[in-house]
């Protein structure tokens, strides 16, 4: 019998990596496709906001910011010459436009090196991974409570350590991610996010001071269900005299 030939399988096609895939998406955005631009935003909505919010005092200012942000760049998409990611791009002209919404206000905020107090290392410490156990359906006020007083701590932060902490802690930028959005270098990146996180420790500190009494509450449905079951107990034990 003639011996069959076993062909080899073929290989998986490359996959595109992400610099890639933004390029694709800039030079078609060039030619004026719709759907280019909207996947671009949809990409880097949620950054460009964060950032955009490290800079500005309120929600609807950042939204603002955002869309002049991507107005701008998506004018002169052109510029974009792929040297830095499309998303630290983006964040720069958003922080530029933030400061200039700043200005224009008569807030001048300066983001370059040599702002810094100077009384904090340089060495930063890594934040742990955030782990999301399930919870009870019953804590979830309470953990809209504690977002609530995070974000109000984060927010009374002074501009150039909410704009660093927004990046590293919120959005998870590296260092050297945040230090080139913001046009720092990388040591001012470490000092200024030891220093956020230390302001931000002192603030939350005083906010636990005032509402610790209040912490780990007994009452309502689980008091009355406590009550229920114990008296149940007592009367199965003939220690009660019924009514």
């Amino acid at each position: 019998m003639p011996m069959t030939e076993t062909l080899p399988a073929a290989a998986p096609a490359p996959q595109p990596d992400a610099a890639g895939c933004a390029m694709a998406l800039v030079r078609r955005a060039r030619t004026g496709d719709a759907t280019a631009f909207e996947a671009i935003m949809r990409r880097h909505n949620r950054l460009l906001f964060r950032s955009a919010r490290g800079i500005v005092p309120d929600d609807a200012q950042a939204q603002d910011v955002v869309q002049e942000a991507y107005l701008q760049a998506f004018t002169h998409l052109h510029a974009f010459r792929g040297e830095s990611a499309l998303g630290t791009w983006l964040v720069r002209i958003t922080i530029r436009v933030a400061l200039q919404a700043l200005r224009r206000k008569g807030q001048w905020v300066q983001l370059e090196d040599g702002w810094d107090s100077g009384d904090m290392a340089c060495a930063e410490i890594t934040m742990p991974n955030q782990f999301q156990a399930p919870e009870p359906p019953d804590l979830a006020a309470e953990r809209g409570e504690l977002r609530a007083v995070l974000q109000a701590a984060i927010a009374a932060l002074p501009v150039i350590y909410r704009s660093v902490f927004m990046l590293r802690a919120v959005e998870n930028l590296s260092v050297s991610e945040a230090a080139e959005c913001l046009g720092v270098s990388e040591a001012v990146v470490k000092t200024r996010f030891l220093r956020a996180r230390a302001l931000l420790r002192d603030t939350l500190l005083e906010q636990f001071q005032v509402h610790a009494p209040a912490a780990f509450a007994f009452a309502g449905a689980r008091c009355d269900a406590v009550v229920l079951q114990v008296m149940a107990g007592l009367r199965a034990r003939g220690l009660v005299r019924r009514a």
